[in-house]
């Protein structure tokens, strides 16, 4: 019986479109032509990263965020707040306490996105990010340590992302449920995968879950 729920975040519950349009403001080149190349990598099963490659060949990216953040230091740039949430995710994380549920939120993020998520007060049981625990997706180590938070045994765990090779693949392999969500470039190209059968559902928005998980 599923007793946790786990969800990722970048397009789980951040609608990431407005930090991919400033990072192509940032790099000068249009919004079209970032989000096309984004998509394009993301089909060819290849990091983000290699999108930054492909249109600034050298690109040292970490050292372009730094230069960015001396340059706006009172803007988002490759940060979300409040505005990106998704509008499902409030109602549905709500409807999902009052049945009764633990939710919890851990995806791969940076440290700061921790203080982003628990800014918005969300009716979640905790908060984690991959750097905060200095594991990333799709380690076992990080599944673990999704487990270890919940204090749930892994079949009584539910994880929630849009990513196979990230969310469902690695959480079924440690023994937990998985729900793929249709939501986001990978979201979409995943969901039409063969591998998606193995997921135990496949979801258009996060409403679906209380619906799912009362039948």
């Amino acid at each position: 019986m599923i007793k946790a729920l786990v969800f990722d975040v970048g397009e789980t519950l951040i609608d990431e479109t407005r930090i991919w349009s400033r990072w192509a403001d940032r790099l000068g080149v249009t919004r079209l032509t970032f989000m096309g190349v984004l998509g394009g990598v993301a089909a060819l099963d290849r990091s983000h990263r290699d999108a930054f490659e492909i249109l600034r060949p050298g690109l040292d990216v970490w050292a372009e965020v730094e230069a960015w953040r001396r340059d706006d230091p009172d803007g988002l740039r490759e940060n979300f707040d409040a505005d990106d949430l998704y509008p499902d995710v409030r109602p549905a994380f709500t409807a999902l306490r009052e049945a009764g549920f633990q939710v919890v939120v851990a995806g791969n993020q940076p440290v700061q996105a921790f203080d982003a998520l628990a800014a918005m007060d969300l009716p979640v049981d905790s908060i984690h990010t991959s750097d905060g625990w200095g594991v990333s997706k799709p380690a076992p180590e990080f599944f673990a340590k999704v487990a270890a938070v919940a204090g749930r045994a892994p079949e009584e765990i539910l994880y929630v992302g849009d990513r196979l090779d990230n969310d469902i693949l690695p959480a079924n392999r440690a023994g937990m449920r998985t729900a793929l969500l249709r939501r986001g470039p990978w979201g979409y190209l995943h969901a039409d995968r063969p591998e998606a059968a193995q997921a135990d559902y496949v979801i258009d928005d996060l409403l679906s879950l209380p619906r799912l998980l009362a039948d």
